[in-house]
């Protein structure tokens, strides 16, 4: 049997964390999973991240996890990939199934971070070849480079299911629309406007009735559902779809703590099948922590941070560190935490319909039923201005928990203040350059820069843009409103992508000049068919 002072189950984000902790003070530290490469979920995400410096904002996931990988490497932990944990007894002993042989492992603590799986909704024909997870899109598009469908409707309006619908698209599919039996969409705005503004419909207070073909899927029926979730008749709509990709929640893979005896509970608020944690991670049994998603649904960014915490009170529950060196650093990891759990989108708000900003501003219920703040709406928000010369327009109008743009802008144009979540404001008095850090810098896509007096009549928008090709100056098309609707003729005059701006693209478009509130995203014009 051998020995470590830490075992960790799980080589995502929060167990890497946990393990570099513990490394750094001294522990022998060995972490196991059961995929063939660590990072967990990591290595899926290629979108931007939320929060502060502290969380890695505006920092994309799979860069996260290859600097998590390096620092736990530099730590000197041990991961053991393609190791199964099957067993997990309350002596901290564990059992590991790898090179088809069962192998026992003793710890002086474990930790165990294995994270959550996919829910599925059952409906006729929903196991189909072509019924699929958001999880499985994004293993196929981001770690594969294989396209899932070619017509996707995506069913679930949460943060994964809109991420994982924007990244279908970056990947040359086509999106019918988001459904959702929900009457609001449950993610975070900005990610919904950026599926709008392609023109992505959603469709609120929906459920899939039934997904048609026989050896595989070749459309899909939906309709309207009532308060209490019940198929309304006559409200069926058709699509003609060769994927359904589910994005309808996790649940916590919390089986080994189970198995260990560690006290639990069912908590929906949480996600299902939880173990009862004190403040720092640890369960019922002393020397066992738990931390990410196997104790809680939460964004990739918390898990970290319960992670880093689970690692130091490992340490400090081992002797490896005082009690005092140990509250500090926890300390400083609660207070990033929760920054993270404040705003609309705190644990405590999940399922409430929030009508009013922290500032109290309405919020907009376009936005919330339809993906797009409607144009009777935008300008009640601080982030929106006009003025002369080129200036940022902040179209971000939810209390989200992210301040990249603050820190992007070196003339200070853009101030949210103490509190992570509040509204960004464009100060009166600053000077834009125009430089574009704060476009590129925004993890939800959500400020472009504005010249209303670019020419005689004409306006400019410079906007963010993630797709391939990608247009040239001279390209002329269609500027698309926040709902995806063709508004008026646009020509590209400048697009720029540097190192800086970690592969987004700034387009900037011009447009008429009463268009310029009105204009968010470019669609070039397809060349004419010519006959044969």
């Amino acid at each position: 049997m051998k020995r470590y002072d830490v075992i960790i189950v799980g080589a995502g984000p929060s167990g890497l964390s946990a393990a570099i902790e513990a490394a750094k003070r001294g522990l022998s530290v060995i972490v196991f999973d059961e995929n063939n490469r660590p990072g967990g979920q990591l290595f899926k995400q290629i979108h931007k991240f939320f929060g502060s410096k502290e969380h890695k904002a505006k920092i994309r996931g799979f860069k996260i996890g290859e600097q998590l990988l390096k620092e736990a490497s530099d730590a000197g932990v041990t991961v053991r990939l393609d190791a199964t944990v099957t067993g997990m007894f309350m002596n901290k002993e564990v059992v590991v199934r790898y090179d088809d042989a069962m192998h026992h492992y003793k710890g002086s603590s474990i930790i165990i971070a294995t994270g959550a799986s996919e829910n599925a909704v059952p409906f006729e024909g929903w196991t189909l070849p072509g019924v699929i997870g958001a999880g499985a899109a994004q293993t196929m598009m981001n770690l594969h480079g294989v396209k899932p469908g070619n017509r996707i409707l995506m069913l679930g309006s949460g943060n994964v299911g809109l991420v994982v619908g924007f990244q279908l698209l970056q990947a040359g599919c086509e999106l019918v629309a988001v459904a959702d039996a929900a009457p609001r969409i449950g993610g975070y705005g900005v990610h919904a406007a950026k599926l709008a503004r392609c023109g992505v419909p959603f469709y609120l207070s929906h459920t899939i009735i039934k997904a048609e073909g026989t050896g595989f899927v070749t459309g899909v029926t939906i309709s309207g559902v009532d308060s209490h979730f019940v198929p309304v008749r006559g409200t069926e709509k058709h699509f003609d779809v060769d994927t359904i990709c589910m994005a309808v929640g996790l649940s916590p893979m919390s089986q080994l703590l189970k198995m260990a005896g560690c006290s639990m509970e069912d908590n929906p608020k949480r996600g299902g099948q939880v173990p009862l944690v004190d403040e720092y991670g640890e369960t019922s049994i002393k020397g066992i922590f738990a931390a990410g998603d196997v104790s809680g649904i939460e964004e990739a960014s918390s898990a970290m941070i319960e992670g880093r915490i689970a690692g130091i009170r490992a340490a400090a529950y081992l002797g490896f560190c005082g009690n005092s060196d140990a509250d500090s650093a926890v300390a400083k990891c609660e207070a990033d935490l929760g920054t993270l759990r404040e705003g609309m989108f705190a644990p405590q708000n999940k399922g409430k319909l929030i009508e009013k900003t922290d500032e109290g501003i309405p919020v907009s219920m376009s936005l919330l039923t339809k993906g797009y703040v409607a144009g009777d709406e935008i300008e009640r928000f601080p982030g929106v201005t006009h003025r002369k010369g080129i200036h940022p327009v902040i179209e971000c109008t939810q209390n989200i928990p992210c301040n990249p743009c603050q820190d992007a802008c070196v003339r200070g144009c853009i101030k949210i203040g103490k509190h992570i979540t509040s509204l960004p404001v464009v100060g009166k008095e600053a000077s834009c350059t125009g430089c574009g850090m704060c476009v590129a810098s925004c993890s939800g896509q959500a400020i472009f820069l504005v010249n209303e007096d670019y020419e005689k009549e004409y306006a400019a928008v410079t906007l963010p843009y993630e797709f391939l090709p990608l247009p040239q100056k001279g390209d002329k098309g269609k500027a698309l409103d926040r709902s995806g609707k063709p508004v008026c003729d646009a020509e590209i005059v400048e697009v720029r992508s540097s190192k800086a701006y970690d592969h987004t693209n700034l387009l900037t478009m011009k447009v008429p000049a009463d268009m310029v509130m009105e204009a968010r995203f470019f669609k070039k014009y397809e060349p004419e068919a010519t006959e044969k």
